[in-house]
C-alpha cells in the first residue's frame, strides 16, 4: 500500500515513516506541514508532502494515490480542537470522499474516560474521543490505537493490548507504537477495532492477532 502519514514529523510519526519505508510491502509518504521538514522526512527513505490536518484542500492534495493513511499528528496540548479532533476530522472526511479505506489512528489510553486523567489533560483527551467516535461512525476500514504515556526509551517490539488495561505503570516506548501502527494496516483483526496498547511481552504481530484477548 501506498500510506500517508499525517504528521511524520512528529515524534511517533517519524517512527512511523521510518518503518514504512523499510518495509517491503508499502511506500511511505510523509505529510508535513513545514517545508524544512521535508529533508528529514526523505532521509528516511520517504516521499514528502506538504499538507496540513487543518487545511482540507491540502490534505486532499497529499492523499492523492494513496491507499492508506495513518494519523499521527499532535498538537502538543496547542490547539487540541483545531489539530487533535478537527485535523483528524478533515483526514476522515478526506478519506471517504477520495476512496482511501484504511484509516489507522493514533488515539491516547483514557479517551473514553478523561474524567481519570489529571485536569490538565482532559481537554485533550475529550477532543482525542471525539476524533475517534467521528472515525467509529464513519464509512471507513479503521483501527484505533490508544496507548499508554508514551517514551523515548528504545523499542522492544514486545507490547500488550486489550480492551481496558491496568493504568499501573502505563508506559509504552513510541518506536513501539509505530511499529503497532504500522503493522496494524495489514492485520484484518484489528478493523474496526478500538484497543489500548502497553508494553508487554508479546511479539507485537501476535498480539494484534487477538488484540481484545
Amino acid at each position: 500500500m501506498r500510506v500517508l502519514v499525517a504528521g511524520a514529523h512528529g515524534l511517533v510519526g517519524q517512527h512511523v515513516t521510518r518503518l514504512l519505508a523499510e518495509h517491503d510491502g508499502h511506500d511511505a509518504v510523509g505529510m508535513v506541514h513545514e517545508e524544512a521538514y521535508r529533508d528529514d522526512v526523505e532521509a528516511y527513505g520517504a516521499e514528502s508532502v506538504y499538507g496540513d490536518v487543518t487545511d482540507r484542500d491540502s490534505i486532499d492534495d497529499a492523499l492523492a494515490g494513496c491507499d492508506a493513511l495513518i494519523f499521527a499528528a499532535g498538537s502538543s496540548g496547542e490547539d487540541v480542537w483545531g489539530v487533535d479532533r478537527d485535523g483528524a476530522i478533515n483526514c476522515v472526511d478526506a478519506c471517504e470522499e477520495l476512496g482511501v479505506d484504511r484509516f489507522v489512528m493514533l488515539s491516547s489510553i483514557n479517551a473514553d474516560r478523561p474524567e481519570e486523567s489529571p485536569v490538565e489533560l482532559r481537554e485533550y483527551l475529550r477532543a482525542k474521543a471525539e476524533a475517534d467516535e467521528y472515525l467509529r461512525e464513519s464509512e471507513l476500514t479503521y483501527t484505533i490505537l490508544r496507548p499508554g504515556s508514551l517514551t523515548n526509551e528504545d523499542g522492544t517490539g514486545q507490547i500488550r493490548t486489550g480492551r481496558h488495561l491496568d493504568r499501573e505503570e502505563a508506559t509504552i516506548p513510541r518506536e513501539d507504537v509505530a511499529e503497532t501502527l504500522v503493522t496494524a494496516l495489514d492485520v484484518e483483526r484489528t478493523y474496526g477495532l478500538t484497543f489500548e496498547v502497553l508494553s508487554g511481552e508479546t511479539p507485537i504481530p501476535a498480539a494484534l492477532s487477538d488484540p481484545l484477548a
